[in-house]
């Protein structure tokens, strides 16, 4: 029932009482479980120029996470950030079983630090078919501020892994020019350079890059 409270002759309307399961997450197991098997591991590597010492290149390599959004007859399509695949010369993907299978860039769209890497089907092990999944994607347009957020990723290359937090905002104003655009007006950006993110308190580490939220 609603209740009321006279504050200052005015009457205000006291927020309900809502379930304790709704308002604390304890357990995202049955989450986990689901997701955990669309998540994947990046590990590429690529060619970096130094000139400290004069000026020669040296192989470095990195790492990020992806999620598995498609496959077709031939091929198995993740998605990922443009910046944990860009300048690669070889790429590998580890899946949930552990297993490994090497990679390609389909496409990159720089702008929006997205790409979509593809592995061939014959490379994968009927039993790892078996046990990853394809991800359903949410709509972020429907996000509420303080809904739960689960994390996961490849977090520091040590592989999959999982925190928690809440959507603190969502279409959060950034630019790669200035960073945050913190008391600066919005129009005085060009609306190219402007990109709308989504807050949260959920720890990510370097290797998160590409996971899911």
């Amino acid at each position: 029932t609603e209740e009321t409270v006279d504050f200052a002759g005015s009457e205000i309307q006291v927020a309900e009482q809502t379930e304790g399961e709704q308002t604390i997450v304890t357990d995202v197991t049955l989450v986990v479980e689901q997701v955990m098997p669309c998540v994947v591991s990046i590990f590429s590597t690529y060619v970096v120029e130094d000139s400290f010492f004069g000026y020669y290149d040296y192989e470095a390599e990195g790492g990020g996470s992806g999620i598995i959004i498609a496959e077709n007859e031939s091929e198995l399509l993740i998605v990922t950030n443009n910046h944990v695949v860009e300048d690669s010369t070889e790429m590998t993907v580890q899946f949930i079983d552990d297993s490994v299978a090497e990679a390609r860039v389909k496409g990159t769209d720089s702008d929006m630090d997205l790409a979509v890497i593809a592995v061939d089907m014959d490379d994968l092990d009927p039993s790892t078919k078996k046990q990853i999944r394809v991800a359903v994607l949410g709509d972020s347009d429907a996000l509420k501020v303080g809904e739960p957020a689960i994390a996961i990723g490849n977090a520091l290359g040590y592989g999959q892994s999982v925190t928690t937090g809440v959507i603190s905002a969502v279409n959060r104003s950034y630019t790669d020019e200035d960073g945050p655009l913190y008391g600066t007006n919005i129009d005085d950006y060009d609306p190219d350079e402007v990109k709308y993110l989504i807050q949260t308190d959920a720890a990510i580490n370097p290797g998160n890059s590409g996971g899911a939220l």
